[in-house]
């Protein structure tokens, strides 16, 4: 089993290259122990324990489908009670396997453990039942998952929270003291966690491994400015071992102090960025491309965009501070696509030169190739051959995108054109 502690600073400390490294975010699993008494499962997400005089505490439950694998890895180094089950927010990837750890309390015997959480999971809840369907369909695009007919988004295993607040609580529990603070960041229901005698923060997704998740084009706001304080915030707490819930996890004060101010000062210049443009009646299509962060933090093994990326959040700075309209008249109420569609293919004469001209362009301006092939498939959408070539664009566009959301999306739209191609009927 692997040292997590020595990996992250030996990849940190950049004694050993990312690539070189294997995963840095891996889900195998396997329980940790990274001090007395303080252990973590690999997962999606991870579950992070403690042992206390009056049993277990968990810092989320991991997924609903790899939940009870984590159970039994928690079995295998403890066999106390779980005191409290602690969400760290309520994505469905910390709060889907509840279920699991609740299922073993009544198994074993033991009393129900609590559930804690910060008020605004309750309203997560009902947003994810409210929109069931359109979540599920993202979770197709961006991991591949394929739905049932009656799949649900959040399991309903998954209860809310019994113990709530708002700002910030402070929990005693078997002689161990920890102190949930309130931040927006990803969430408006995230806290992160003091734990004083570990000297350790338990993070849920503040810090994942890869570029802050606060664009995320197919989801609810994020908050830039505000995970940036978030991260200040944890910084000035002098750490000596930080817990995330995805990735490794990182030990020792002037480490873990570096990371948390790198993954700040980057949020802190894309939002200044844009703001400053907005300030300055600059459109949302130009302050896409005239904005660019430093390329030594997307360098760096714990920002690398493999999730979301800078461009994504640049977009969320914008719909926080200046709603939706993008500053171009035409987009205020703009025509059908299809009608655009149909008469930029009249101009060029037909679908089949857009999307010829956009295979003609793809390998020097992806982007307007992209266009060129999205036209002419609205324009025509039963001209086979305009579907091959936009399959083409689109496959070809995927394996040049780094962030998962990204190589989603676009290879959606190359599986679905290659569909149509195909079909025979």
């Amino acid at each position: 089993m692997a040292n997590l502690i020595q990996l992250s600073s030996d990849v940190i400390d950049g004694k050993v290259a990312a690539d070189e490294a294997g995963p840095l975010n891996r889900i195998n699993f396997q329980l940790s122990e990274l001090s007395d008494d303080v252990a973590m499962v690999e997962a999606f997400s991870h579950s992070i324990l403690f042992k206390t005089g009056e049993g277990l505490i968990s810092f989320d439950t991991s997924g609903e489908r790899g939940a009870n694998r984590v159970v039994s890895e928690i079995r295998n180094w403890s066999t106390e009670p779980f005191h409290s089950l602690i969400y760290t927010h309520g994505h469905i990837d910390h709060v889907g396997g509840c279920g699991a750890f609740l299922q073993d309390a009544v198994d074993r015997g033991h009393p129900r453990p609590q559930i804690v959480g910060h008020e605004n999971i309750k309203p997560r809840f009902d947003r994810y039942n409210y929109t069931n369907g359109y979540n599920l369909a993202i979770n197709s695009r961006q991991f591949g998952l394929t739905p049932g007919p009656d799949d649900r988004f959040l399991a309903e295993s998954a209860p809310e929270p019994e113990v709530t607040y708002q700002d910030k609580l402070d929990l005693s529990i078997g002689g161990l003291d920890i102190e949930l603070n309130h931040a927006i960041g990803e969430t408006d229901d995230h806290t992160w966690s003091w734990i004083p005698s570990h000297k350790a923060i338990c993070a849920g997704d503040f810090l994942i491994w890869a570029f802050p998740n606060a664009g995320n084009p197919q989801k609810v706001q994020r908050f830039p400015a505000e995970w940036a304080a978030a991260m200040r915030a944890m910084a000035e707490k002098d750490a000596e071992l930080f817990l995330p819930a995805h990735g490794l996890p990182i030990a020792g004060k002037e480490r873990i102090r570096g990371v948390l101010n790198d993954v700040a000062e980057a949020l802190e210049f894309l939002v200044k960025e844009t703001v400053e443009r907005m300030n300055e009646g600059v459109r949302l299509d130009d302050i896409i491309h005239e904005v660019k962060i430093d390329p030594s933090y997307l360098e760096k093994p714990f920002m690398q965009p493999t999730y979301d990326e800078p461009e994504f959040v640049i977009r969320n700075i914008w719909r926080l501070y200046g709603g939706w309209y993008d500053g171009n008249p035409a987009n205020l109420k703009p025509a059908k696509d299809t009608d655009l569609a149909a008469e930029v293919a009249a101009l060029a004469g037909g679908a089949a030169v857009l999307a010829e001209r956009g295979l003609a362009v793809m390998e020097k301006n992806i982007r307007l190739a992209c266009h060129l092939a999205e036209y002419a498939i609205q324009a025509e959408p039963d001209n086979k051959r305009a579907h091959e070539i936009r399959a083409e664009i689109y496959g070809y566009r995927r394996g040049l995108e780094t962030s998962l959301m990204a190589k989603g999306i676009f290879g959606t739209a190359a599986a679905d054109s290659m569909k149509v191609a195909s079909d025979d009927s």
